[in-house]
């Protein structure tokens, strides 16, 4: 690597090096690190001397002279110094520029100590669902969360998918995140449902279809797309939609009609701001309004199952996906604040011998910072609208993140850096203001600092039983599990409890292709599998020939004794499901996001396993 390409990529915060997770020097190749300056044009150093956007509350930050017009509307005059102010987004005017100015808050408050489920929507299901999970499916089990004294309720994303056919089915790689995914809409609960007469209702549930092994979401989207139609929506004026919810229906009436990729659409309607885009939405100004309803209805039953949650320690956490479908909706509204070329994902580690790409596209560091970090406080904002906490997928995205180069292999990557205090902070400031708790998803080749600076500013970090390990490699004890964090057995990225007690995740990979030595991972895997055995039996914890069964409900009563503020337990774990729900470095070779649970949440709630469970933890 030459000295002029080091120097250029400190300035735009592309990394030469890492560290990987055995904690070993790695080099980045300089072509890719040619690569990503190119895709940020980065030909020289970049501009400097800007005032700061975001700022902590009591900083003393030169910003020159002037005044900060308050969000309250009153007005602070500034000489050089920022004065004290006062949390908020306010507006900083000096020496003739105007930027928007957030002042955030050292750290959140404490979380209380608790315990709760953690589920995956689309996969509980009641009698009533069509075919896939729903709101009024989540409500069920947070009312028997609430009934057996949980205190809160952690659930996969609900960000708005492609609903056009094939539908996507990941969560994570979601059209938006600032919008919700109308395929979760109870049918049922739809007031021109309720309003509707006997024989209307009959035929809207005669298309009702029934749940399979595993989720058909282009037959659940059919389905329901056809009730939707005989129900007559209401369907809301145009002029009474904000900037944002205009242009995400807009791009999911052209959808239908172009595509879900918004790159391959006609010239003039590739960007939001086309004078050819405002000529298609009014002649498309009933399908527009359609998604525009969708998003409304949406938006009444999570505000119903939220309403379920109260009284509840903490609520209803939702999950913020790490990045959105580059040919979505936000791929198409926020084009000039992404890198589009680019994907991210994760170097190689120990799950994920030849890495991960997500095939999602990075915010820009440099557009975030210009535009005064204003597309992300937009995004958390929208998903606190909806709950009482936000659980950050890969947190230290808010720090650096893996970005792929176009036609490059998930482990030809490299860090490329974010301003961590500014993101961090506009994450507190809408925290605060939700009065919500955040978790950060701490797993995989995750700096120490960044936990640190976690639990310094009240973000509770994940400790998954998987990964709780000393430097010898030894799993924790319990004792041992930080306090400032949120505990689980896995996640949904990792073997379930059963799955990973009797190998399946070795095998899968296996059979599939995505291990460089099978074998060895079979003795690591099994060296793992004892030395966890061996840390629950010294704990007191097992029976002399313990059966799978004893081992999870072990897992469970493991958890709940430690110190973490908050434990979830997934029910797969508790009903022996040996099957994870995503397998990373997989698209169609693994039924990802398509495996229901085997039992309704009645059912689910009332299992032995599930019973005991609930036991133990009321009791921590």
């Amino acid at each position: 690597m030459d000295d002029r390409l080091a120097v250029l990529a400190a300035a735009h915060g592309v990394a030469v090096e890492y560290e990987n997770g055995a904690r070993q020097r790695v080099e980045v190749d300089p072509a890719v690190v040619r690569a990503i300056l190119d895709e940020l044009g980065a030909d020289g150093p970049p501009a400097a001397g800007a005032v700061p956007t975001v700022v902590r509350q009591g900083s003393r930050a030169e910003v020159g002279h002037g005044t900060v017009l308050l969000e309250t509307g009153a007005e602070v005059a500034v000489h050089g110094t920022l004065p004290e102010l006062p949390l908020g987004w306010h507006t900083l005017r000096v020496e003739g520029r105007e930027t928007s100015l957030a002042v955030t808050p050292a750290a959140l408050p404490p979380v209380p100590r608790t315990w709760g489920w953690m589920t995956q929507l689309y996969a509980i299901h009641t009698p009533d669902s069509w075919g896939i999970g729903d709101y009024a499916d989540l409500g069920a089990l947070v009312r028997r969360a609430v009934a057996d004294e949980a205190g809160a309720v952690l659930v996969s994303p609900v960000a708005a998918g492609a609903l056009t056919h094939p539908v996507r089915k990941s969560p994570y790689s979601p059209s938006s995140r600032r919008f919700l995914n109308p395929l979760h809409l109870s049918v049922a609960d739809l007031p021109e449902f309720r309003d509707a007469d006997a024989a209307l209702r009959a035929r809207v549930l005669a298309a009702k279809p029934a749940l399979g092994e595993q989720i058909d979401h282009d037959a659940v989207w059919a389905a329901k797309t056809g009730a939707f139609d005989l129900l007559t929506p209401r369907l809301p004026d145009l002029g009474s939609l904000d900037r944002a919810t205009l242009d995400y229906a807009t791009y999911s009436a052209l959808a239908e009609l172009h595509g879900p990729d918004w790159r391959v659409w006609p010239a003039g309607l590739r960007h939001p701001g086309r004078p050819e885009v405002a000529a298609a939405r009014r002649e498309l100004a009933g399908r527009v309004a359609f998604h525009a309803w969708l998003q409304q209805r949406a938006a009444e039953q999570l505000a119903a199952v939220h309403e379920a949650a109260r009284g509840m320690a903490v609520g209803v956490i939702h999950d913020l996906p790490v990045g959105v479908d580059p040919g979505g909706a936000d791929g198409w509204s926020l084009q000039d604040v992404l890198a589009s070329r680019v994907t991210v994902g994760a170097p190689p580690d120990a799950f994920s011998p030849l890495g991960q790409d997500w095939v999602l596209p990075p915010l820009r560091p440099d557009r975030l910072a210009a535009t005064g970090y204003l597309p992300f406080r937009d995004m958390i904002r929208a998903v606190l609208t909806h709950g009482d906490g936000i659980r950050v997928d890969h947190v230290a995205g808010l720090w650096r993140l893996w970005w792929i180069p176009p036609g490059e292999s998930p482990d030809r990557g490299t860090y490329v850096h974010y301003d961590a205090e500014a993101m961090l902070g506009v994450l507190l400031l809408e925290a605060h203001r939700a009065n919500a708790v955040v978790i950060g998803e701490d797993l995989g080749t995750v700096p120490e600092h960044i936990t640190r600076t976690l639990h310094d500013t009240g973000v509770l970090s994940c400790a998954v039983a998987w990964f709780q390990r000393d430097r010898a490699g030894n799993p924790l004890p319990s004792a041992e599990y930080p306090t400032q964090a949120a505990a689980s057995i896995s996640t949904h990225d990792l073997p379930t409890a059963t799955g990973f007690l009797t190998g399946e995740h070795v095998r899968v990979r296996a059979e599939l292709g995505l291990l460089t030595d099978p074998e060895q991972e079979a003795e690591t895997a099994k060296a793992e599998r004892q030395a966890i055995i061996d840390l629950l039996g010294a704990e007191g914890l097992l029976p002399e020939e313990p059966t799978t069964d004893d081992i999870v409900a072990a897992l469970h009563r493991f958890i709940a004794r430690t110190p973490c503020t908050l434990v979830f337990a997934a029910p797969q774990d508790l009903i022996g499901e040996p099957r994870q729900p995503n397998l990373p470095g997989t698209i169609d070779q693994y039924p990802n996001w398509r495996l229901p649970l085997p039992l309704d949440v009645e059912t689910l709630m009332n299992h032995p396993a599930v019973r005991a469970a609930t036991t133990t933890f009321r009791t921590r």
